[in-house]
């Protein structure tokens, strides 16, 4: 099969959307694969596993799923079957009968990590000045400026609910850890990526290689992409 037959759909984490994967899209793009960013509304899981179904009905043809942070659980959800490879950035992978909040708070948060509750409306907004210091700390003061502008809150429903078997068990699975990840500690990220026996990689990235260390999503997104090319 070619890799141009492979759909690529990249789905955004918490507090973020679509457009924090702009420097990925236009590169995947521009090499004649169909590129999609799925949007969550972030109200609850089902909502965002539903969410991205739809997203999933619209294409043909294989596709490889990439999640960022909270949307790793997100894409182990799914069980449409024309996904045929999982990428995981810096992203959470509970087992089942966890739930993300298990998983996230697992070990020793970063002392930079921020302090979230909710707000009156029940969401949990990223405080603004934690896009500095522990979201995207790499970043520039202009993409700092965006990605808090463009943020979207995540409710509660969306990680406390306990998760069936994840997708990635029965598929091939990729993991890049942000080794100066402040929100998803490193070693958390190693010890899912581990347990996923996922083929991983680690770079020395923020939160949000996305947007700070695209050449390194862009190379194991590649990967991917030609494994499922391949099979």
């Amino acid at each position: 099969m070619s890799r141009e037959n492979v759909n690529v759909v990249l789905v955004h984490g918490a507090w973020a959307d679509g457009s924090s994967w702009s420097k990925i899209i236009q590169p995947l793009a521009a090499e004649g694969l169909t590129v999609v960013a799925a949007p969550l509304p972030l109200t609850s899981f089902s909502d965002d596993v539903a969410a991205l179904d739809r997203a999933l009905e619209r294409l043909t043809g294989p596709v490889v799923l990439v999640g960022h942070a909270y949307a790793g659980a997100v894409i182990a959800a799914t069980r449409e079957e024309k996904v045929k490879g999982l990428v995981y950035i810096a992203a959470l992978a509970p087992d089942e009968g966890e739930t993300v909040a298990d998983i996230f708070y697992r070990g020793t948060p970063h002392p930079q990590a921020p302090k979230l509750s909710p707000d009156n409306h029940g969401l949990i907004y990223l405080p603004e000045e934690a896009f500095a210091s522990a979201f995207a700390q790499n970043a520039t003061d202009e993409e700092q400026a965006v990605l808090a502008a463009v943020q979207r809150p995540i409710s509660p429903a969306c990680i406390t609910v306990p998760v069936s078997r994840p997708l990635w068990k029965d598929r091939p699975a990729w993991f890049l850890v942000a080794e100066q990840d402040r929100m998803i500690v490193a070693d958390n990220q190693r010890f899912m990526a581990e347990r996923m026996q996922a083929r991983m990689r680690a770079h020395a990235a923020d939160h949000t290689p996305i947007v700070t260390a695209p050449p390194v999503v862009l190379d194991i997104v590649r990967e991917a992409v030609a494994a499922v090319a391949a099979a």
